[in-house]
């Protein structure tokens, strides 16, 4: 497959790339996803809380999935290049700052989760069950974040098939412990979404051990993982000015998202509730969307690595045509029948009935997210985060001020607030692929 890269970029060789991110974009997806529908089952309150307990959680470990796809770039570089010690290097860098940085994030979680929620959340009974589950989900915040940076490292090097093996243990894992834990057995207490929490902790630490060992055992590029660890500044420097762009990035992204979320709950329990199931069969049906542009991003930085510039421009259209056809199906499947896709996470009629309007929208927009989120990879890919992230700021605010507008401006309901997604995706899209195609990126230094 690096053969045919380095001369030309194969359709085989795009779908060799993505069919194993899109399977292991399911991993941290799952995690949320199983949950919700586990908790749809105990009730309105204890499934929008618990689901924005987890985007809140999220919202912290972008800071790390940031900082992993700034290695990654680097990863796919020297990949390009063939230059595998440095590999090496930059993986144990990696490793060793997300240990410190998640040590960080753990205070920070531990000691103002519960000023934030009783602040923003208006309803009590909201709060009081977020908190709760944040209190045994915060733990997996280590965990998560060298899940992060493995998954980029395999992804920058294309070879992806752990990634996959892993999203099956965490299904696993997560979805036997959800059903003990949550409602309990004659072996376990039923802890409701404390054991949902842990059972995600789990889930994520499962990972983490087989990441290891298949690296350790596999030495995939050469990488040797334990070994003398030298301190490199200048290379530690390198990479955070690569990765603090996007961390900045993912972490005002994954906060406007949340504040999306706070304005939904401004308008009742049950909207958000609502909200929340339509969110994961909308993550679920894009995953096609955000494994393309995961390809994009490895495959710029691969080409530029290697010289091929010209042959960017060309690929991200090639790209886009695959993503654009992935998403076909997904789409008709759940027009046809969002009453069965929504009855995953919940038994509850009324949600249903005032979900299924918005699954017929997200089965539209997700086209405008999907083009978006390649164009926005492409520039990551360039090396160029900076810009990057000047383009989502753009858009998150157009997507924020959609939200808001139809939400109190007008009080048009919330299906017109969920028209935002599509606002977000074209601006994403207009800023992006302006910079790719209008501004010089070619041979920038990484």
């Amino acid at each position: 497959m690096l053969k045919d890269i380095k001369t030309n970029i194969t359709n085989k060789a795009i779908w060799m790339i993505t069919y194993p991110i899109m399977i292991g974009m399911l991993s941290q997806m799952l995690i949320t996803l199983v949950d919700t529908a586990f908790l749809g089952r105990l009730g309105e309150v204890e499934l929008g809380a618990a689901s924005m307990a987890g985007i809140y959680y999220y919202f912290f470990t972008t800071l790390a999935w940031g900082f992993a796809i700034g290695v990654q770039i680097i990863v796919a570089r020297r990949f390009g290049e063939n230059n595998f010690n440095r590999i090496s290097i930059v993986l144990r860098h990696g490793v060793v700052f997300l240990i410190v940085f998640g040590v960080i994030l753990f205070l920070c979680m531990m000691y103002i989760t519960d000023i934030l929620m009783i602040k923003f959340i208006s309803s009590q009974a909201v709060s009081d069950v977020a908190i709760e589950f944040i209190t045994y989900r915060k733990y997996g915040i280590f965990f998560a974040s060298i899940n992060f940076l493995f998954r980029s490292f395999y992804i920058g090097i294309s070879n992806t098939k752990s990634i996959s093996q892993t999203t099956i243990l965490m299904t696993v894992v997560n979805v036997l412990l959800d059903w003990l834990l949550i409602f309990g057995s004659p072996y376990t207490p039923a802890l409701g979404v404390a054991g949902a929490a842990i059972a995600s902790v789990a889930a994520e630490i499962s990972a983490m051990i087989y990441f290891i060992a298949y690296t350790v055992k596999k030495r995939p590029a050469n990488v040797v993982l334990f070994s003398r660890f030298k301190f490199e500044p200048e290379l530690m420097k390198r990479t955070l000015a690569i990765s603090f762009p996007t961390m900045c990035q993912k972490f005002i992204s994954y906060g406007s998202w949340l504040a999306f979320f706070l304005i939904i709950e401004k308008l009742g329990e049950r909207a958000l509730a609502v909200t929340m199931v339509c969110r994961s069969v909308y993550m679920i049906i894009s995953v096609p969307a955000y494994a393309f542009a995961a390809t994009a991003n490895t495959l710029t930085s691969r080409l530029i690595g290697e010289g091929n510039d010209a042959m960017v421009r060309p690929t991200l259209m090639k790209i886009w045509r695959f993503s654009a056809l992935s998403l076909i199906l997904p789409s008709v499947l759940v027009t046809l029948f969002p009453e069965q896709f929504l009855m995953v996470y919940t038994n509850s009629p009324g949600i249903i009935r005032d979900a299924v309007p918005i699954i017929y929208l997200a089965a539209i927009t997700e086209y405008a997210m999907g083009t978006g989120f390649i164009y926005f990879e492409a520039i990551s890919g360039t090396g160029n985060t900076r810009h990057a992230l000047v383009a989502e700021l753009a858009a998150l605010a157009g997507y924020l001020f959609t939200a808001w507008f139809f939400a109190f401006g007008i009080e048009a309901g919330i299906f017109w607030v969920w028209t935002s997604d599509a606002v977000y995706g074209t601006l994403c899209f207009i800023f992006c692929a302006t910079y790719i195609y209008k501004f010089k990126w070619q041979g920038k230094v990484v």
